[in-house]
Parts: C-alpha cells; structure tokens; sequence
C-alpha cells in the first residue's frame, strides 16, 4: 500500500500550480516592495509505521527567539555550502532530528512559501526508508512527533483561524492533531500538499 501511495506522490509533486504565502489569505496585505527574500528548505519526512504513513514534525524550543515552541518541518535557510534548498533541507534535518541523508528518498518538492519573515521556503517531500534513531538538537528541538499523513492531507481538517499582529488581522491555516497546534507557515505548506493530492 505505501508503495502505490508514494508513486501517487510523486506523480502528483511532479505537476505545477498550487503556490502558497503568508498573503495569500489576507489579500488586503502586500509584502514590501524591495524586500530580499533568503531561499530556505524544509523537509516532510514520511515514514511507515504499522501499516501507515506518518509525517514527522518537530516542536521548537520555547527558548528560541523566533517562533518558539511552533511546530515546524525540520528545515531552514540555505547556507554557502548547500548546492540547493534540497540539500538545505536534508541538513537541517540531519542537525535537528539526526536524520542520515542516505536513508531519504526525496519524491519532490512543492512550489516555495513565501513568509512574513522574508524567507522563500521549499518544502520537500520525502520518504525515509528505514528507522533511525531520533535525534532532537539541544536548544533548538523541544519535541519530535509524529502525525498521521490522512490527517495532514484530508482538507477537512483545516480551519482557518486569526489574530492581530503588527496592527492588522492576519488570517491562517490551522490542523490541530491531539496537543499539537499546527497553523502558519506550516499549516499553508501542509494545505498545499493537500491541494496538489487532491
């Protein structure tokens, strides 16, 4: 069953369309004109568990200055030594989870998330083919968790939520599963994921 499932990914990761932002619900709001935008990339690693697919996601430390204790995809920005977002994202997850790059096979990639924080991040989607021992960084990693992928893919379960922020209502993607609060830049990538399945 997996097998014919991550086929289906990849079929469906290889189509164009489906863009996704932290604007794209809050219409009124426009990014600054001049603004850079530094390339990042994040892993959905998805591993096979009793029969099903989970994705792994992590909790960040409540400690961090920037998003702390939001749940994220094991990523980040593109450093000098990466050759792309794809290598970026298969580092930071070797860093932040300890997972060996050998054991994943990359399906695809969505198109890149544009943040409010001025990054342009690629999230890739891939398959990790056998356990490895978790890992989490210290002072980065609060929590490493699972979800089930149907959970994640199913459109039903998204609920648009909002809060003020800088003096304006911003509006977002939420998927809530059990304790964790899964919204932003996360949620918006996951909702296109689910979008491309669809």
């Amino acid at each position: 069953m997996a097998a014919d499932q991550l086929a289906h990914f990849r079929k469906a990761l290889a189509q164009t369309g489906v863009t996704s932002s932290d604007f794209d619900l809050n219409k009124g709001s426009t990014p600054p004109a001049n603004r850079t935008l530094r390339p990042a990339g994040v892993l959905a690693p998805i591993v096979e568990r009793g029969g099903r697919l989970e994705l792994i996601l992590t909790k960040r430390s409540s400690a961090l200055k920037h998003h702390p204790g939001q749940i994220a995809f094991p990523g980040g920005k593109q450093d000098g030594g990466d050759a792309d977002v794809v290598a970026a994202a298969l580092r930071e997850a070797r860093e932040e989870i300890g997972l060996p790059s050998d054991l994943v096979d990359v399906l695809g990639t969505l198109p890149a998330h544009e943040t409010v924080t001025n990054f342009l991040v690629t999230p890739v989607i891939a398959f990790v083919k056998k356990d490895f021992e978790i890992i989490p960084e210290p002072g980065e990693v609060e929590e490493v968790f699972t979800v089930p992928l149907d959970h994640v893919l199913n459109a039903e379960n998204y609920v648009v939520q909002s809060r003020r922020w800088q003096g304006q209502r911003r509006y977002y993607y939420t998927v809530p599963y059990g304790p964790y609060y899964i919204w932003g830049a996360t949620a918006r990538m996951l909702r296109a994921w689910t979008e491309r399945m669809m």
